[in-house]
Parts: C-alpha cells; structure tokens; sequence
C-alpha cells in the first residue's frame, strides 16, 4: 500500500478517540464541533487570524433559499472544504475538501442526513499552503512541531520529502531540532499571534471562552498553516487535548544531542520497554489480532487500521509521525512507549527481533 492510500484511511483525532473507547471522546467531539465558534471570538478580540467559514443552516441548502442562492451566485467557483456540524453532539460530522462550492453541493446531496440537524460551514480552502504547525501551550512550556506543505502531513503524520521539524519554547530560549531559519521565523510569528499581553484582554478571553494562560501566551492545542494568498490562518483551538498534556516537556532531538544508536527518534510518549518486534509493511495494514502484549509493533505510520495492534502492543515505532501526530496522541493516552520520526526502523529491525525502546532517550537498542 503507498502513501498516498494511507493518507486515504486518516480520520479525525475525534474518530481516533471514538474508536480507542476514551472517556473524554463526547468533550473533544463538542469541542471539534464548536472550534471555529470559539476561534471567531478570539478574533473578535484580539484579531487573530483563522479560516473564517460561511456558514448557513443545511436547511438554507435545500431548497436553497435566496440568501444561499446570491452567497452561490458569488463564491460558486472557490474552493471550499465543506463541513456538515451536528446540532446534537451524539450525530456524526460529516467532511469533504478540496471541491469548488458549486461541486460541493453534489457531495451534500448525497449525504444521509436530515438537514435540519445540521449546520453547514464552507470553509475557505488554500491548495498552496506553504508552512503548517501543530503546537500545544501547557503550564510550561510552547512545544510542537512545523513543516512545509499541509497541515494532513502532521495531523496524519506522513510526509514525502522533508521530516517534521520539532521545536520546545521554555519561555527564554527557542530550540529546534533542525537549523532553519524560515521555520524560526514561522514559529516565532505563530507564537507571537497567540501572545496577549493586556490584561483586560485575557479576562475578555476567559469570560467569554474560558481561556487559560501560560504567562501571556494563550493556552491550548493550536494548528495553523500560512500560504502567500491568505497569510497566515488558525485552524484550531482545542482545550481537551492541551490539557493532556498540561505538564509535558518533549525531548526536542537534535543531530548533536541523540545518543548512538542504528534508531532514533522523536519521543511521542516515554517509557522503557523490551520485546520482540512485529514489523508492519505499508503493503499489510491490517489488524491483526495475534499480536502478543509484549511485542513492539514497529511501522511506517500508524493507521486506523492498526487500533487493536496499538492497544495490544508493548510500545509503538514509526519511520514516520511527529509527536503532536493523531497516532501519537492516541498513543500517548494508550500509555505506550511511542517513538516517531525514526526514518528507518522498518529497514533495520525485522520480526523477531528481541529490542528495547527507550522512549525516555529517544532511541532503540537491538539485544542479543
């Protein structure tokens, strides 16, 4: 299977959640729902830039009423990514990206729904996007992760050409784990939007979406892309998953600081763990339910697919991912020893192989 399917099978961090039974899936589902609600009112206050949708009842759709007919007659040529939002949390929500608006309405035709229950957001979509991040602000510190091209290649953890730049803000100093410049830039300029220095300002924000901060700095998950045509957009804010990890501070691997080893990586979630690998090419994604508890499932990336692989594994491995990737959260409240981004643990490692992961270090040793 290549790449490109894999990116096929990604869902929401929410559905990842639905999936793995988490207790906090019906609060992270309300909160994904209501995320751009919540980024408008940051921007009304503090003129943070976000993916402002058009947004109209699904009922305006059909029969589409004179308001949704002239809104048409307008932005029918633009691109869109088309969100259908439950009014009750307990219905799914529905996504598709990438068409005009007038294409979109074929897909929103062909959805089994009751429009009535439904909200419909035409979100504004840039195919150019030149820097993406996901970052958290905690208690502690600013950490997350950037690259060129899509925000998909963090949340789903799978990207072509160029890793994941990692990078730890303590509030003095801004470490990377690669020298680029571009990326400092992007990184300071992001970190920047969400700095509120009036105090006035952070009592608004706390009223009205129960903000929380770190010194200046809004507190949350943030994930945010920039492109020559909008500039910079925030496309969500998220308290749920901030908050687990309120008081965790990454290892931000550099080429000076790894240790030796024939794999290293990024620490997604730390822990010791020996076992024997169980190898999973890209060409068999399957569940397979046969995997012992202390074998360490070792991949190109996880999927949905691997659900009962994750839950039933000692520690996870990927070539791919960074640690702010769906896969990586999820396996952080699995509470797996995960290691991401090693670029090569799928050509060294074969099944069999007796390994231990030390995802406090960030590495893996091959045991006689």
């Amino acid at each position: 299977m290549h790449l490109p399917d894999l990116y096929q099978k990604q869902i929401s961090i929410t559905e990842w959640f639905e999936n793995i039974q988490h207790s906090k899936t019906k609060i992270l589902r309300n909160e994904d729902n209501l995320k751009r609600d919540r980024l408008q009112i940051i921007h009304d206050i503090t003129g943070l830039p976000f993916d402002k949708p058009y947004q109209f009842n699904a009922i305006d759709l059909t029969p589409p009423t004179l308001q949704f007919k002239k809104f048409l007659q307008e932005h029918q040529h633009e691109l869109c990514a088309l969100r259908l939002i439950p009014k009750d949390p307990a219905l799914p929500k529905l996504r598709m990206r990438g068409k005009t608006i007038k294409d979109s309405l074929t897909w929103f035709k062909q959805q089994d729904i009751q429009p009535k229950n439904y909200k419909a957001d035409f979100v504004p979509h840039c195919e150019n996007t030149l820097w993406s991040s996901i970052f958290i602000v905690n208690s502690k510190c600013i950490f997350g992760e950037v690259i060129r091209g899509g925000h998909n290649q963090l949340t789903q953890g799978f990207h072509d050409q160029e890793k994941p730049i990692s990078f730890l803000f303590d509030l003095k100093y801004l470490q990377l784990s690669t020298s680029d410049n571009d990326a400092e830039k992007y990184i300071q300029d992001i970190i920047n939007y969400i700095t509120i220095t009036n105090q006035k300002t952070q009592q608004e924000l706390t009223q009205k979406v129960g903000a929380t901060f770190l010194h200046n700095y809004l507190q949350g998950y943030f994930e945010s892309v920039y492109s020559k045509e909008f500039g910079t957009w925030f496309i969500d804010y998220n308290t749920t998953i901030a908050q687990m990890y309120h008081d965790f501070v990454p290892m931000v691997s550099t080429q000076s600081n790894h240790i030796k080893s024939l794999i290293s990586g990024q620490v997604a979630n730390s822990g010791i763990v020996q076992g024997k690998v169980r190898l999973l090419s890209t060409t068999n994604q399957s569940s397979s339910p046969d995997l012992s508890a202390d074998e360490i499932l070792v991949c190109t990336m996880t999927t949905p697919d691997n659900f009962l692989l994750m839950q039933k594994a000692a520690g996870i491995i990927t070539d791919q991912g960074g640690m702010l990737s769906h896969a990586a959260i999820v396996a952080r409240e699995l509470g797996k020893p995960c290691l991401v981004a090693t670029g090569n643990a799928t050509k060294i490692l074969q099944d069999g192989d007796l390994i231990e992961l030390d995802a406090n270090q960030g590495i893996v040793r091959k045991l006689p």
